[in-house]
C-alpha cells in the first residue's frame, strides 16, 4: 500500500480419563482464553512477530494473554490501493449505489466488524480478505486517517460496521462454499468418538462439535478454504499436558482456528503439531496440523467444530452438515466416516 500501517491503526482496527497413547477418548473444551493473533503489521501482507497467550509456564499457569481480534484490521493511511495497485473504489454518496463490498485488506489479513461506527467498543466479528458482504447503509463515523465514510454491513454470521478505506464497492455477488468437508485426508477413513449433543462434553458451547478417534500423528486438513485467525502451539513433548490430563489442562490444548468465506470459523483441536501460522490462506484438504491429545482429554483424537465468529478463537459452535457423508451428513457417536476431502 502507499502509505505504512501503524501500531495504532492495526491495533484498534485489524481484527478424569485414561490419557495414555493407545486410547482413544472425547475433548473437554472450556472457553479458556489463549492461543497466538496476528501480529502488527508494517506494510502490505507483511506482519511482525506474533505474540501469544495461554503458553504453558507450569501446569495451570499461563502467561498474559493477548489481544483476541485475530489478524484483523480496521484502518489504513490515505492512499490505500488494492491489490492490482490501482486505488479501490468508493461510494459516490447516492443511494443504492453500493450494493456490496468486498474486504481489500491484503492476503492472509482481516478485517473487523465493529458494532458501531468507531474504534470505540470491541468488534462482533470479522471478514476475511476478498469477503464479499451486503450494505445495509452508510454514515460518517469516526475519521481515521481522514476517512470517516464506514458501511454497515451484513452477511449470515455477522452484522455491524467497516471502514469504508478497506472495502471496495461491487455488484458481485458473495461466493458460495462447495460445502464442508471431513476433516480428514482424502480416502481415509476414522470413527466419530463423539458426536453432536454428547452427552460428556460436546453441549452449550460446544454442542455441535464431532470428536474423531485417530492415531497419533493422523494428519487433520481444512474442511474449507479459509485464512488462520488464531493458533496455539505451545505444548510440546515433555510438558504436563501433552498427552492429555484433567481440568488443570484445560488452557493447554494446541489448536487451529480459521475463518470462512461465509463468515464461520472452524476450529482443529488437541493437535500434536500444528502445521499452519496466523493469516495463511488455507485450501480445503491442506493440512492443518497433527493429530494428538494435548490440553484436557481423555486421549488421542481430534476436536473439529464449525463456528460462529465472536473474534475470538473459541466461538459458539453451529451446526455442521459433511458434504461427503451419506445422509444429511451429520454423523453420530460411533460411525465409521470415510473422507471425501479430495481437492
Amino acid at each position: 500500500m502507499g502509505s505504512k500501517w501503524t501500531v495504532v491503526g492495526i491495533s484498534l482496527l485489524l481484527a478424569g480419563c485414561s490419557s495414555e497413547e493407545g486410547a482413544t477418548g472425547e475433548a473437554f473444551d472450556p472457553d479458556a482464553a489463549g492461543g497466538t493473533t496476528a501480529g502488527e503489521v508494517s506494510g502490505a501482507g507483511t506482519r511482525a512477530p506474533t505474540s501469544s497467550s495461554g503458553g504453558m509456564t507450569s501446569l495451570g499457569t499461563t502467561t498474559s494473554a493477548s489481544s483476541a481480534e485475530g489478524t484483523s484490521l480496521d484502518a489504513t493511511g490515505p492512499g490505500s490501493t488494492t491489490d492490482t495497485g490501482e486505488p479501490a473504489e468508493s461510494s459516490t454518496g447516492e443511494e443504492g449505489d453500493c450494493p456490496r463490498v468486498r474486504v481489500n485488506v491484503g492476503a492472509g489479513l482481516s478485517l473487523n466488524v465493529r458494532p458501531d461506527a468507531s474504534t470505540v467498543n470491541a468488534p462482533v466479528g470479522s471478514l476475511a480478505n476478498g469477503a464479499i458482504v451486503d450494505v445495509l447503509g452508510e454514515t460518517a463515523g469516526e475519521s481515521i486517517e481522514g476517512v470517516e465514510l464506514w458501511y454497515e454491513i451484513q452477511n449470515p454470521a455477522v452484522q455491524g460496521y467497516v471502514l469504508s478505506s478497506l472495502v471496495e464497492c461491487t455488484t458481485d455477488e458473495p461466493p458460495e462454499l462447495d460445502g464442508f468437508y471431513l476433516p480428514l485426508p482424502c480416502g481415509s477413513t476414522a470413527q466419530v468418538t463423539q458426536g453432536n449433543n454428547g452427552a460428556l462434553s460436546h453441549n452449550g458451547t460446544s454442542a455441535y462439535a464431532f470428536d474423531f478417534g485417530l492415531p497419533l500423528g493422523s494428519s487433520l486438513v481444512a474442511i474449507a478454504d479459509g485464512v488462520v485467525t488464531h493458533v496455539f502451539d505451545e505444548t510440546g513433548p515433555g510438558d504436563p499436558c501433552y498427552n492429555g490430563g484433567g481440568m488443570e489442562c484445560s488452557g493447554f490444548a494446541n489448536y487451529v482456528t480459521m475463518l470462512h468465506a461465509d463468515g464461520t470459523k472452524s476450529i482443529y483441536m488437541h493437535l500434536q503439531e500444528v502445521s499452519v501460522g496466523v493469516g495463511e490462506n488455507v485450501s480445503i484438504g491442506s493440512q492443518v496440523g497433527l493429530s494428538g491429545s494435548t490440553g484436557w482429554s481423555t486421549g488421542r483424537h481430534a476436536h473439529i467444530m464449525r463456528m460462529e465468529d465472536c473474534g475470538g478463537y473459541y466461538c459458539q459452535s453451529v451446526a455442521l452438515a459433511f458434504s461427503d457423508v451419506a445422509g444429511d451428513g451429520v454423523p453420530v457417536s460411533g460411525d465409521m466416516v470415510t473422507s471425501g476431502n479430495c481437492p
